[in-house]
């Protein structure tokens, strides 16, 4: 693992993984690795009830709820899609439950304007057609072809910025769980394997992208992924992120709770905020997702590390977030500004602590930017 820059899920936590399935005595649909039980406990972690030799902790954090119906789903052999505001956690949940079902959960294919057919389906090899003809050998499989044939889950990122030429062979895979190869007299179909299926996922912010058709709406069972609201789990999944960060990079400095809490309550502050304007440009461009503030902390803790004195400061925090969130100008640093002088100065007279620091640190970001 440690000479892969960001090793998959499947890998990161393979002898976790090894474990749960030696246990494992539930029954498993199709090819399985694990039961769902036990997928839903790798995921959403033990707990005392379960009564287990050692702990599983916790990978992603949200609502049960939404993890167990992406868990049936699967098992139904039905299209899954999760959609959501940027953020929210879908590409991991849907590479934990590939890992978890079928331990490959790198049979992706990513979603965009340019994506074709032969990224779904397959293509050639020209050198081997030019010497041998065309056959299946010298055929290259779509990962979500390799899914098909090995019963694994084929992952489709981002699939409504995709064509809908590109949607609607997705349409008959789904339907029929074949490829035909017309170009093979002999073998010129590629069938599915029982435990195939495929885990969408689509941005509800995007514009200007493609709709789903109804007909491929149909091939799919939805599962929205709402924007984590919750302070107690939002605090959990920045702490679990940014830890991994720490061990990445084999940092030694702690994270205060004093300012993981001004963190939180900023990204609080200006969701309302975002909530209540009138219009986009009273609004910052960023969705204000769990995401960007772990990876408003992240730049903090970095730039701390890398440039200040090995210890995270207020002033770090609130220079990393002006940077990471204005992104239009003037209109989101005025909105910056704007929240600055009417919430965090008026914080900073009441609370002290770590506000006054962060408030000079906000003000000295935006006088740089300006």
């Amino acid at each position: 693992m440690s000479d892969l820059l960001r090793a998959p899920a499947e890998i990161k936590y393979a002898e976790e993984l090894d474990w749960l399935e030696s246990i494992d005595d539930n029954p498993k649909p199709f090819s399985w690795r694990l039961s769902p039980k036990m997928v839903r406990l790798f995921i959403l972690g033990s707990e005392r009830c379960d009564n287990l030799d050692r702990e599983i902790p916790q990978k992603w954090f949200g609502d049960r709820s939404f993890v167990e119906r992406s868990i049936v789903t699967l098992a139904s052999d039905r299209g899954l899609l999760l959609i959501g505001d940027p953020g929210t956690g879908k590409s991991w949940l849907a590479e934990l439950l590939a890992a978890a079902i079928s331990r490959n959960s790198t049979l992706v294919v990513q979603g965009t304007a340019g994506t074709t057919e032969d990224h779904i389906k397959y293509s050639w090899n020209v050198s081997m057609v030019i010497a041998k003809g065309q056959s299946r050998e010298s055929m290259i499989p779509s990962p979500i072809m390799t899914a098909m044939e090995t019963g694994a889950i084929g992952r489709f990122e981002e699939l409504t910025r995709s064509t809908s030429d590109v949607q609607d062979a997705l349409i008959s895979i789904l339907s029929e769980k074949y490829i035909s190869v017309p170009e093979l007299d002999e073998d010129g179909i590629v069938f599915a394997k029982p435990g195939f299926c495929v885990i969408a996922t689509a941005n509800s912010r995007d514009r200007g992208v493609n709709d789903l058709s109804s007909a491929l709406k149909r091939r799919f069972n939805f599962v929205r992924i709402p924007v984590v609201t919750n302070k107690k789990a939002e605090a959990e999944i920045v702490r679990f992120r940014t830890e991994e960060l720490l061990r990445r990079h084999q940092i030694e400095l702690d994270v205060p709770p004093t300012l993981l809490d001004v963190l939180l309550r900023s990204f609080a502050d200006l969701r309302a905020s975002a909530a209540a304007a009138g219009s986009d440009d009273e609004k910052l461009e960023s969705a204000l997702s769990t995401a960007e503030q772990i990876g408003v902390l992240e730049d903090a803790i970095l730039h701390s590390n890398f440039f200040g004195e090995r210890a995270l400061t207020a002033h770090a925090l609130a220079s990393s977030l002006v940077g990471s969130l204005a992104r239009r100008e003037p209109e989101d640093l005025a909105i910056l500004n704007k929240y600055l002088h009417g919430v965090v100065e008026p914080r900073s007279k009441e609370e002290g602590g770590c506000w006054p620091e962060f408030l000079e640190g906000g003000q000295d970001a935006i006088a740089t930017l300006s």
